[in-house]
């Protein structure tokens, strides 16, 4: 029986334009676009699995094959999802944590259609202050453990509901740090201030199904920092470390942890984190969400992760039958 899958990311589906922030629009479409069009490839290549997407006018290509959507004229992000997601089996969904936008997105979508993490998972890791203080609840290593540390050295301010780096500025002094984050948050802004981690900035790619949790990847992030402080992210290299590296058994000790402190993860999740020269590896943040580090997986790992996700969704099974299997 064909099922139809929706796919929607938030800035190309039309979220450009009202996201509320211009600059961080901008540096966050062609990270949004790699990861639908990825999410797309593989769908296409799943067995009875029809593929929809959401585009709009400045962003209209789309992969051959992609039955391309559009909101109506005047239609808000919302209600064009909901209408959309009626009309479909599952929903993958893309959208940035900030302002509650992926929380409000699982809501209108329903846990029936949404292929991804619960609302409440969503909802703790939106704030990464929050989400820092329930990991080192449950004893998983966080920058608050190093609030007092007398090597830190450095301070990250950033928005407490970011992502892909936007806004986030490092100071060699703590004085500093917090001169802009008051200046910040009169502004109205939620930002938090942590220690900045010196080490390899890596990301973990995780596939949480069925109550089970693998960690598929460990990957490099590409960080830049310019002689102002400002951070800027520049890319990530999956599958950076080797099975045989021997950090790999300590990050999948890692990454359990974090699943046994959410247990809402589900799907795709990534977990981005510092590996520590003394300390190994510390938790910056977790994305209850398809990352970056998606596209090329499948190819890198030489499976078709989006067709083992829809199988589970569907038969709650990831090995089932030829389409968990198909093409990869």
């Amino acid at each position: 029986m064909m099922k139809r899958v929706f796919v929607y990311e938030y800035l190309s589906g039309g979220g450009w334009s009202d996201y509320g922030d211009d600059t961080a629009a901008d540096e966050l479409l062609p990270l949004g676009l790699s990861m639908r069009d990825a999410i797309v490839a593989d769908l296409l290549r799943v067995r009875d699995c029809s593929v929809s997407a959401a585009t709009c006018v400045p962003v209209n290509t789309l992969p051959a094959g992609v039955v391309p959507l559009r909101p109506l004229a005047g239609e808000s992000a919302f209600a064009f999802v909901a209408r959309q997601s009626a009309l479909h089996d599952l929903v993958w969904l893309v959208a940035p944590e900030t302002d509650g936008l992926l929380s409000r997105f699982q809501r209108t979508v329903g846990d029936a259609r949404w292929l991804g993490c619960s609302a409440e998972a969503i909802e703790l890791t939106a704030g990464k202050h929050a989400t820092l203080a329930h990991l080192a609840a449950h004893g998983v290593p966080t920058p608050l453990a190093f609030e007092h540390a007398p090597e830190v050295q450095r301070w990250v301010v950033k928005p407490d509901d970011g992502a892909g780096g936007v806004a986030t500025h490092v100071h060699t002094s703590r004085a500093a740090a917090v001169e802009e984050q008051t200046r910040r948050a009169q502004a109205g802004a939620a930002v938090t201030l942590e220690p900045w981690i010196e080490g390899e900035a890596l990301s973990l790619s995780l596939l949480c199904v069925a109550q089970n949790a693998e960690m598929l990847s460990v990957n490099r992030q590409r960080i830049a920092l310019d002689a102002q402080g400002r951070l800027s992210f520049e890319g990530v290299t999956v599958d950076a470390l080797g099975r045989d590296d021997p950090r790999w058994h300590a990050l999948a000790a890692l990454a359990a942890q974090v699943v046994r402190a959410i247990p809402g993860l589900h799907g795709f999740a990534g977990i981005d984190l510092v590996w520590h020269p003394q300390r190994g590896p510390v938790a910056i943040e977790v994305n209850p969400r398809v990352t970056c580090a998606y596209v090329g997986l499948s190819a890198a790992l030489g499976r078709n992760l989006a067709a083992e996700l829809v199988a589970s969704r569907l038969h709650g099974d990831a090995e089932d039958g030829e389409l968990a299997r198909a093409h990869a």
